[in-house]
């Protein structure tokens, strides 16, 4: 979060300017009688806002001041429909959309009472590192070299003391903020998270950081489509009112429509031009507000190999990568229609195919399958999602997929593990276990006294194009003689788990050798012939009499 102290001019609709100003940091303790510089330039107690929930995230390290442009974001689209073009600062680069978008997905579900919007990610994102410089970075994503706050001495800035041996942010005396999300060492060493399953926690890496600061967000079981706890939220993340409303206008202005950049072209703020930002406490100087030439930023050392995010050059620009080395995509190999009945496993295999920048197939590319939506089919071993590698056709092909009890549709989507390339598809099927035929396995006459049980039990057996149908649906129940059945008032029975008499029974299922065998039937004290219809998923239907009459008198 190092600041771009200064302001920025912006054109209304009707007048000249309206100046945002830099924010002074509070302290991390929220001492009584700090103060915040608002938008006017006035000074207001930090009585005015909410106590936050939680220390803040970042240390109330400095910010980019810069609001979003006046004008709404060039488009068709929204952002949930992605335009292709738009205004450069509109623009959100390719692995920073991918980070928050992931982001959210998991937390929609893990947490969705949260209900994290990717968009207030994005916003925090561009105050806090400018989208990680603008999106400099490698294809794991993680940043080209460390993102580094201001020394938190106390001279301008909190006091903190170190807290990671300065193994984050490369300062074994004070902290610093670390990373495109602007994490202190100390808020990472609990919120941390693995966004990208890497198997490494690294504030440097836009997939964990999104993730870190999403769950961070998410914190006292806040619902963030309320703007109250959306307040907090982000008040928590930085205790100042201006920060919040910073915050707020770029919100605003993504959820009004964005879209996405390559990596390594978006907007990067002053300061933060090629790597570590600010090695001191002081700010960097502002830019000219007439539109002159921006300050360069300061030359920086090279980053340390052994330090999280470090090692390699401090140049934001990527090492070139032979087109036929570089993964464009992945897409369907030839996958035919999922569909399978319930417990069965699917006949056909996902496959995908990786594809380098020539159209050439690559190989060694880790590709995730990931089952979603309401379904209880799993991968062999009932895993939901497993993550292969691509041979040297390019080819991967999922492990068998097999269907639970639950019938329906869902989806099993293919990704280039920790990538921001789209996603190939699936959708498959469950049916319903099936019988096209029922019948009695015996022509016993079911009779009984009034007030008796029957003496001899209903037993039938159902078939799917001649075979035996196990775990097939059925329903019993006692109808009336009407043209138009309807579950009879009177006459025989079922019992219920209460011994009440019921007269529909919906949870029966043939067992593995196609018989059902009904529970106990009881007649009431009316007499008669009355009727039993069974009708299976699949629409086998059968009737059966059942007769309830009185016992002959005994003889003289």
């Amino acid at each position: 979060m190092a600041a771009q102290f200064g302001r920025r001019l912006r054109k209304g609709a009707t007048t000249t300017a309206v100046a945002a100003v830099a924010v002074a940091a509070l302290s991390a303790s929220g001492v009584p009688g700090a103060t915040l510089v608002t938008d006017s330039g006035d000074q207001q107690s930090t009585g005015t806002t909410p106590p936050p929930d939680d220390s803040a995230a970042t240390g109330n390290s400095p910010y980019y001041t810069d609001l979003p442009p006046l004008n709404t974001p060039n488009k068709p689209g929204t952002s949930t429909n992605l335009p292709v073009t738009g205004s450069a600062e509109s623009g959100i680069p390719a692995s920073i959309l991918a980070a928050y978008k992931k982001a959210e997905q998991t937390l929609d579900d893990t947490d969705a009472a949260c209900r994290l919007p990717w968009q207030l990610l994005a916003a925090i994102g561009k105050v806090e590192s400018g989208q990680a410089r603008g999106g400099r970075v490698d294809a794991n994503g993680t940043t080209f070299s460390p993102i580094l706050g201001p020394v938190l001495d106390g001279r301008g800035f909190a006091m903190i003391k170190d807290t990671d041996n300065g193994a984050y942010d490369g300062d074994s005396t004070h902290d610093r903020a670390v990373g495109p999300m602007q994490f202190i060492p100390s808020t990472w060493a609990t919120w941390g998270q693995d966004g990208n399953g890497d198997g490494r926690k690294d504030p440097n890496n836009i997939y964990d950081a999104a993730l870190a600061a999403g769950r961070y967000l998410c914190a006292s079981s806040r619902d963030l489509s309320l703007a109250a706890d959306l307040d907090r939220a982000v008040l928590s993340y930085n205790h100042s009112d201006a920060y919040l409303r910073t915050v707020r206008s770029w919100f605003d202005y993504y959820n009004r429509g964005t879209h996405e950049i390559p990596d390594g072209t978006g907007t990067v703020p002053p300061g933060l031009g090629g790597g570590t930002d600010h090695s001191s406490g002081s700010p960097s100087p502002s830019p000219s507000p007439s539109g002159g030439p921006k300050p360069k930023p300061k030359p920086e050392p090279s980053p340390d190999p052994t330090k999280p995010g470090g090692g390699g050059s401090t140049s934001p620009t990527p090492p070139t990568t032979p087109p036929a080395q570089t993964l464009a995509g992945v897409e369907n190999a030839g996958t035919g229609t999922l569909t399978a009945t319930a417990g069965d496993a699917f006949a056909e295999r996902i496959k995908v195919r990786a594809r380098n920048r020539l159209g050439g197939p690559l190989a060694k590319v880790s590709v995730t399958f990931t089952i979603a939506g309401d379904t209880d089919a799993a991968f062999n071993g009932g895993k939901n999602a497993v993550t292969l590698l691509t041979g040297a056709d390019g080819t991967v092909t999922a492990p068998v997929l097999k269907a639970g009890e639950k019938a329906g549709k869902f989806t099993v989507r293919a990704t280039a593990t920790g990538r921001s390339l789209p996603p190939v598809t699936y959708t498959a099927t469950v049916t319903a276990r099936q019988a096209d035929a029922i019948a009695r396995t015996d022509d016993k006459a079911l009779t009984a006294a009034p007030g008796t049980e029957f003496a001899d039990t209903v037993e039938v057996k159902a078939t799917y194009k001649g075979a035996l149908a196990a775990g097939v649906a059925v329903t019993a129940t006692m109808i009336t003689d009407a043209e138009e059945p309807a579950e009879n008032d009177k006459g025989p029975y079922f019992k219920d788990a209460d011994d009440k008499p019921v007269r529909t029974l919906t949870d029966l299922r043939t067992g593995a050798d196609g018989i059902l065998k009904l529970p106990k039937i009881y007649a009431d004290d009316n007499t008669g012939t009355y009727k039993l219809r069974l009708t299976t998923e699949g629409g086998a239907t059968i009737v059966i009499e059942l007769k309830v009459e009185a016992p002959e008198a005994p003889a003289v």
